[in-house]
């Protein structure tokens, strides 16, 4: 077969050397089928030959295949699937079917067909393959003759054997040939630190290491322009051949000449505005500036402030009130806190009494100055420098000194707030979510000032008995640090109400009278004098869930506060469930009811304060859709989901305080949890505490056995002697810890007390919070549960 012309460049997936190929007889038949094109679509040679080439194509539009014709086309694999196919058709002639050839090429005779009628060559490969290629060799073209970026190539000896048009034209033809990187230019200097001083020294470190330089900045004068500087930035990487043999180095060079000097100062001010000021701490900002203008724009910097700033005081104003008693400062950069004093005819004494940079050689000095008052001085020196200043690095510095100020001087107005506020609020939220088998969950929290960090906003996860988990999220009145000193009084309470095990309704209760309780003794204080400040936690609106994961189930009460989102975990079904409504905190007149919900395992319930979805100028139906529409796909991970409903409501600044508390439920196993009703017969004791300890040894807990009938034993002695005729219940549950729970219908407290040497019992108890972790009662509406529980046995350690 003849070199076939036009097939591509040389070396292409479509050059007859790595195509599949197809002979096609004057009918379309497949009369030629190469192994490359038995690899390409998975048949094999005897499948295809005899049929029409036109049957493998899936594009309908167009069965035929006229010679000429180069594109992608769809075809049939063997297993069903199409693929794309770049395809390019070339007529055949008589002798180009005669040739020996075509045996070596497609694995047999294509002759034995008795082809008839013009013949056609089809040469295929990977769509995606080709296009690649050829996109490549495009690039490659354009490198050489288009692209602005100068391109050399360099030898092993690191001298030059080629460049592009664009480093041609910079260089001029006779520039370049078999000269060294650093003989090209005049006056070269590399600005990058941490670099070799020589070009030639970073090539030969590439060429040694294979590590590419990228934006490498160097300075030199071009033979097109020997009168003045340029600066490059240059690129380079190591040549290498099909085995990893060096062939030399490739150089790409841009000149940044025009725009160097103007962001080298716009970086300059850019990294102190992002750099200086990040806390409200004076001497580290202080350190933060001397950090950013050295060396990049100084030698060295000192910074030396009045007294009166460093207290928090403000100072007088005026340009010429800025040195302290005796003309002293001190100077908390460099910090060594000494005091100095400045002659008021010295370069920065002088520059007290000015707005402007006073200049001397080597030295600039800057007034530091916030509303018309004077903080200090910012001195820039330069160690070799006589060269007169232009007057755009007066007016960097200038600039620099000016935020220096503006940081100083927040300092001194808001460091005490500032860290009363941070403290306040590391106090009163939830540093970090437990860990809990119950529920999974994420949160967000927003508050409307964002530069105090708090408000009045909060929500809250409690650990309870039984491996259920408490749910709280309430708002207050207001924003602000007295609605965040508000709110924190009124978590602890609610953190406090639930260790005692109460129902949603009863919390709300208590947790009610405390905020009226807590309101008549102001309005009493306000009768005494008028400086009593009204309580700010009247009007405040909570809602309270226990959310138990052994029967599935959530109890929820609420005060007024907005309803919770509930997703159904198969559907993505959102609903807000209608709770009663009671109250706001403090205001009375209504009981509190509770709700009990049964949720399907993985359910999805949003609780959330009315800053996330009120909004003074939008509807509030509106919201909601909004946060059902986010809410409703229970397979995305919570955290996602946070932000997606936070990006979607609160895109920009706050009006209020917002808190969103996301929670995914499990359920216990029946494996976890075990249980057995008792008859009220001492007889019963006995048989519960040995069916506890099979238990326990069932779940591979035989360290644990021993305390297990010992709690066993005292809570189902002191269920059946002490509680009201009833039934009795025992229960274990295996979670992170081994839980025992003993409930009755009876509702006496049972008291901790230490028997006498020569008491005959009073000892249970006591001997029960002696071996387990922690125990306590809580109270159900058919009588109380007494419950313990033990840690689980670490793991063995050799």
């Amino acid at each position: 077969m003849s070199a076939v012309p036009g097939f591509g460049r040389p070396h292409g997936p479509l050059d007859v050397s790595r195509a599949a190929m197809a002979v096609l007889d004057g009918h379309g038949r497949v009369v030629g089928w190469s192994p490359a094109a038995a690899e390409l679509l998975g048949y094999p040679a005897g499948e295809v030959l005899g049929r029409a080439f036109a049957g493998l194509v899936a594009d309908t539009a167009e069965p035929e295949l006229p010679p000429g014709l180069r594109r992608v086309l769809r075809l049939r694999r063997r297993d069903g699937r199409t693929c794309r196919i770049a395809a390019a058709v070339l007529a055949l002639t008589a002798g180009d079917r005669d040739g020996e050839d075509d045996r070596d090429l497609l694995g047999h005779d294509p002759r034995a067909l008795r082809p008839t009628g013009p013949g056609r060559l089809v040469a295929m490969a990977d769509a995606a393959e080709t296009e690649q290629w050829e996109a490549l060799q495009s690039m490659l073209n354009g490198l050489a003759t288009q692209s602005p970026v100068g391109l050399a190539i360099y030898d092993t000896h690191l001298r030059v054997v080629w460049t592009n048009a664009a480093l041609y034209k910079e260089m001029g033809p006779a520039q370049y040939e078999g000269v060294g990187p650093d003989d090209m230019v005049t006056h070269g200097l590399v600005l990058t630190p941490g670099m070799p001083p020589t070009l030639e020294e970073v090539m030969a470190g590439v060429l040694r290491t294979a590590e590419p330089v990228i934006e490498l900045h160097y300075r030199g004068r071009p033979p097109s322009a020997p009168d003045r500087d340029h600066v490059w930035s240059c690129s380079y990487y190591r040549l290498e051949d099909s085995e990893g043999t060096p062939l030399g180095v490739c150089e790409e060079t841009v000149d940044i000449t025009a725009r160097y000097l103007a962001q080298q100062r716009l970086d300059l001010l850019v990294r102190a505005g992002r750099s200086v000021g990040t806390t409200l701490d004076i001497a580290r900002t202080a350190g933060e500036f001397a950090a950013v203008t050295t060396p990049h724009f100084a030698d060295s910097v000192t910074v030396d402030l009045l007294e009166t700033v460093l207290d928090g005081d403000r100072p007088a104003s005026g340009p010429a009130a800025g040195q302290g008693p005796d003309g002293r400062m001190v100077r908390i950069w460099p910090p060594d806190g000494r005091t100095v004093v400045h002659d008021p005819r010295s370069v920065r004494g002088r520059a007290l009494d000015t707005s402007r940079p006073v200049r001397a050689p080597g030295l600039l000095a800057v007034r530091l100055r916030a509303e018309g008052a004077s903080l200090g001085i910012a001195a820039f020196s330069w160690d070799h420098r006589s060269d007169p200043f232009d007057a755009g690095e007066i007016a960097v510095a200038d600039e620099l000194a000016a935020r220096l100020a503006v940081c100083i001087d927040n300092a001194r107005r808001y460091a005490r707030e500032h860290a009363a506020a941070l403290t306040l609020q590391r106090s009163l939220l939830p540093r970090l979510l437990p860990r809990l088998s119950a529920v999974d969950l994420a949160c967000r929290y927003l508050p409307a000032d964002p530069r105090a960090g708090v408000g009045g906003d909060w929500f809250d996860v409690i650990a309870l008995s039984g491996t259920r988990v408490g749910l709280v999220v309430g708002d207050v009145v207001g924003h602000g640090l007295a609605a965040a000193a508000t709110m924190g009084r009124l978590r602890t309470s609610v953190r406090v109400l639930a260790r005692m095990d109460l129902a949603p309704d009863e919390l709300l209760a208590r947790l009610d009278d405390l905020v009226t309780q807590g309101a008549d003794n102001r309005a009493g204080a306000r009768g005494a004098g008028p400086e009593a400040p009204e309580d700010e936690a009247l009007g405040v609106t909570c809602l309270y869930a226990v959310y138990d994961p052994v029967t599935g189930t959530c109890t929820m009460a609420r005060a007024g506060h907005p309803l919770p989102a509930v997703v159904d975990p198969a559907t993505g079904t959102v609903t807000f469930p209608e709770l009663p409504s009671g109250p706001p905190l403090g205001l009375g007149g209504l009981p509190f009811e509770s709700a009990e919900l049964t949720l399907t395992p993985g359910s999805l319930i949003a609780l959330f304060t009315d800053g996330l979805v009120q909004h003074r100028d939008l509807d509030l139906d509106e919201r909601l859709d909004t946060l059902r529409t986010v809410l409703a796909r229970p397979g995305r991970p919570l955290e996602d989901l946070a932000d997606d409903a936070v990006a979607a409501l609160l895109p920009g600044p706050a009006d209020d305080d917002a808190a969103l508390l996301l929670v995914r439920t499990r359920v216990l196993g029946g494996h976890q949890v075990a249980v057995w009703e008792l008859t009220p017969d001492p007889r019963a004791v006995g048989r519960a505490r040995a069916q506890a300890a099979e238990q326990v040894r069932a779940w591979g807990l035989e360290e644990l056995v021993f305390t297990t009938e010992l709690v066993v034993s005292e809570l189902v002695t002191n269920a059946i002697r002490h509680a009201a005729a009833g039934p009795v219940q025992l229960r274990l549950i295996r979670d992170q810890t081994l839980i025992c729970e003993v409930s009755d219908s009876g509702h006496t407290s049972p008291h901790l007390r230490h028997a006498a040497g020569d008491d005959e019992g009073g000892r249970g108890l006591f001997l029960v919070a002696q071996t387990t972790q922690q125990w306590g009662t809580r109270y159900t509406s058919t009588g109380k549960t007494i419950w313990a529980e033990q840690a689980l046995p670490g793991p063995e350690t050799d």
